[in-house]
């Protein structure tokens, strides 16, 4: 019987059960976009999940979307992450390195320069910067021709990923970003190849996709997605046919995984699982919505055809999920507070389980 403490064979990888650190920021980074030794610690202390997928990690300077953020386009990237990669390694972990441009939902005075879009439509709510929350700026919808060299850019990262040590990549082709507002009917106004029917409306997804699968193996290369999700005011016309199209062009490219969030019905999402031939890593509640993950979600969606499960603020508050979950233990919250405050609190200071003497 499968359950979330069984093992699973992840391409070249073994995961020792099913329980996956879902992609989080913390804006920690150092100058720079710089992985820290703090950051090394934070990740090391959670190698007990099956899998761990960083932060938002930007693939270029453009794809930053928010200050204090750490980044895989510069040499000074690559050397300062493999700290957090070996130390994950030695504790017996497995990290794949979330990619994640921000296009729109960017600002200025983070960027130097005014981001990148589909088309001329803002985000809808503020972004942070370094001076605090601005209202979101109106993008720079890119040419048809610059499309392509922000497909690679993912394709450019990962290969930096893996030359850090990373075990492969995550594309966050969810939430808003830049994936995200080329799949949307409302942020993609395009009349060119990149938009319009849901055939072009894919097509940036499905060339970054397969750039990254070229360029590090399909095996190591998995994209997240947020089915019918609103976040930075994003919306998709017929998303089931968008997603059932997505995912039958991403069937052939031999993707590690598909990374599902619960932003539609469920038989939206079950259908979705039936047409994905491969591994599904689903995280079966709102991210940032009002509950957390428990176990009994976790167990249901296992049930429902899910491989893996993934785990947001479970993790963030309890470096020892794994084990709390496997003996009933109790789950420690989260404080909210610290989040993105930067510093030590909040971040290293959650403590394993106690048990009582």
């Amino acid at each position: 019987m499968t359950t979330l403490f069984s093992s699973y064979r992840l391409g070249p990888l073994t995961l020792p059960n099913r329980l996956v650190m879902a992609p989080m920021s913390r804006v920690r980074a150092a100058a720079g976009g710089l992985a820290t030794p703090s950051m090394a610690t934070y990740y090391a202390q959670r190698a007990t999940a099956g899998l761990i997928v960083s932060e938002g990690v930007q693939p270029s300077a453009i794809g930053q979307s928010n200050p204090g953020t750490p980044g895989l386009h510069t040499d000074e990237q690559v050397i300062a992450w493999r700290t957090t990669t070996a130390a994950v390694h030695a504790n017996g972990g497995r990290i794949f390195a979330q990619l994640m441009h921000g296009g729109r939902v960017s600002h200025p005075d983070t960027i130097g320069q005014r981001p990148v879009g589909p088309s001329e439509v803002a985000a809808v709510g503020d972004v942070f910067t370094p001076t605090g929350p601005r209202p979101a700026p109106t993008p720079r919808a890119l040419d048809t021709a610059e499309v392509p060299e922000h497909a690679e850019s993912y394709a450019r990262a990962a290969r930096r990923a893996v030359d850090a040590g990373f075990d492969g990549v995550e594309l966050h082709g969810a939430n808003g970003y830049l994936i995200s507002q080329f799949l949307s009917s409302n942020a993609n106004l395009r009349t060119d190849r990149y938009g319009g029917p849901i055939t072009n409306r894919i097509r940036f997804a499905v060339e970054a996709a397969a750039a990254t699968a070229e360029a590090v193996g399909g095996a190591r290369t998995g994209i997240r997605l947020s089915p019918g999700g609103t976040f930075w005011g994003v919306e998709e016309t017929d998303v089931p046919e968008l997603y059932t199209a997505l995912l039958s062009e991403l069937a052939g490219l031999g993707l590690a995984y598909v990374h599902l969030e619960a932003t539609a019905a469920d038989e939206v999402l079950t259908a979705l699982r039936k047409e994905w031939p491969g591994t599904l890593i689903m995280n079966p509640v709102l991210p940032m919505g009002p509950r957390q993950t428990g176990r009994a979600d976790a167990e249901r969606w296992l049930g429902l055809g899910a491989d893996l499960i993934s785990f947001g603020r479970g993790f963030l508050a309890n470096p020892d999920l794994v084990e709390r979950l496997r003996g009933g233990l109790p789950i420690a919250p989260v404080d909210e507070a610290t989040y993105y405050q930067g510093g030590d609190a909040g971040y290293l200071t959650y403590p394993t389980h106690r048990h009582a003497a």
